[in-house]
């Protein structure tokens, strides 16, 4: 039996892929980052130029740029925002059709913090620009800019506070410079009584963009509720799963966005929520909430012929408590579907570890649960460095493209982990060295 369940195993891990290790190519420092508390930072490949964005040593929003061919050095430029203790605080970057660069992050619940070049591929000639529309934007939050079906370039944020918001979307006129509304209201309301935590709009091998999330009535995190969605194949008009088309903008009160009635504290968290795909092109919304015994459990939800077939995947049998607000640990979590040479797997980790879970296509149910599966990334370049008790390794990975295929950039740093977005006492980690590592995919990735 013994020797028949690890030829079983091997079948399994041989049929989901192993991961060989990818080879560092090169390394390029920018000098000290922030390592106070983690906040993201952004890396932007755009052909043979590329682009990163971070907290220097003094908490400065700092872009640096230079060129791939050769591989040449950084010119930086310091623009006037500093970085407080908060670690919704990221900072995004896109570039758009004509070459310029948009630059916006620093924000949680504030003013507009938007930078964009004047010329093209120019870094000097980055400039901070007050104002998009010039409406709604003294509340931002959780910026992102993302293409839409036809190219089209947009941005879209949360206007408000936890527990109180709704999500804008701007369309970008890139012959003009300008920003207008891509929709005349906005997407998500709650009414100032909540708001919505969203997970896309993604768009999936269907051709549709999915968009799912949870509402919360206040900034404690456990008053999400009400796991929700809605589809669209130009982010304008937007529909119920099964097809029904809806006004904007979605409310608690819309019939037919949720998939899980969950309630206030019940388990359900804006943390770790994901969308994948089956074998069949259905979307899967994973996301975390409470069983019937109170125990902390990874769920998947599959659309089914227009319908919503909530599965239980996990059988674990602690608790993740959580309340309050602030940035706080993800404690389970689970990731997309991927379906891969005839199994479906899923990646996950909890309290009592990780590893990857070998899921029944039809019920979604974990029959086995496989090893992690190797980090390719080198382990030079995963390798905490630094002395402060509590560093820990924080990445970026590239949000452009580079021209040369079988290659992947990787930003790194080292930074203590957040800390509900207060103040830490003295003293502080030194900053921290940021790198762009080039590294060889390797051949053995799946």
């Amino acid at each position: 039996m013994a020797r028949r369940a690890m030829c079983g195993l091997m079948a399994c891990l041989a049929g989901i892929g192993l991961a060989g290790a990818d080879e560092v190519l090169s390394c390029s420092g920018l000098g000290p980052v922030w390592s106070g508390h983690q906040v993201g930072m952004s890396l932007l490949t755009c052909g043979r130029r590329q682009y990163a964005a971070f907290y220097d040593g003094e908490r400065r929003l700092t872009v640096a740029a230079r060129d791939l061919d050769p591989e040449g050095g950084w010119q930086r430029v310091v623009l006037p925002s500093r970085l407080g203790w908060d670690s919704h605080n990221y900072v995004t970057m896109a570039m758009d059709d004509a070459g310029i660069l948009h630059v916006s992050g620093n924000m949680h619940a504030s003013p507009l913090v938007y930078f964009r070049m004047s010329r093209p591929g120019d870094l000097s000639s980055l400039e901070r620009v007050a104002a998009m529309t010039g409406e709604q934007e003294s509340r931002v939050t959780y910026p992102i800019f993302l293409r839409g079906a036809g190219g089209e370039f947009i941005f879209t944020y949360r206007d408000g506070a936890s527990g109180s918001g709704n999500q804008i979307y701007n369309l970008y006129d890139t012959a003009t410079r300008t920003w207008r509304r891509l929709l005349d209201r906005p997407l998500t309301d709650g009414g100032g009584a909540m708001n919505a935590y969203l997970v896309g709009p993604q768009a999936g091998p269907d051709g549709w963009y999915h968009l799912c999330w949870v509402w919360r009535d206040t900034p404690s995190c456990d008053t999400n509720h009400d796991l929700s969605y809605a589809r669209s194949r130009d982010l304008r008009h937007w529909e119920t799963a099964d097809g029904t088309p809806l006004e904007l903008p979605l409310t608690i009160r819309t019939p037919g966005l949720v998939v899980d009635p969950s309630p206030v504290r019940g388990g359900l968290i804006n943390m770790g929520i994901c969308m994948g795909f089956d074998q069949e092109r259905r979307v899967v919304i994973t996301y975390h909430r409470y069983d019937a015994d109170g125990h902390s459990q990874i769920y998947n939800a599959r659309l089914e012929q227009g319908r919503w077939s909530v599965r239980q995947t996990s059988d674990w049998a602690w608790r993740w408590d959580f309340t309050g607000g602030g940035s706080i640990p993800c404690e389970a979590r689970a990731w997309p579907l991927r379906w891969q040479d005839g199994r479906l797997t899923q990646r996950f980790a909890g309290r009592g570890g990780s590893g990857v879970w070998l899921l029944d296509p039809e019920t979604l149910r974990a029959v086995a649960t496989l090893p992690p599966q190797p980090d390719p990334t080198p382990a030079e370049v995963r390798r905490v460095r630094g002395a402060f008790p509590g560093l820990r390794l924080m990445t970026a990975g590239d949000a452009g493209r580079p021209d040369e295929p079988g290659v992947r950039y990787l930003m790194r740093w080292e930074a203590l982990p957040a800390n509900r977005d207060r103040p830490r006492p003295e003293p502080w980690p030194q900053p921290a060295e940021l790198q762009v590592y080039k590294l060889r995919v390797s051949p053995a990735r799946p």
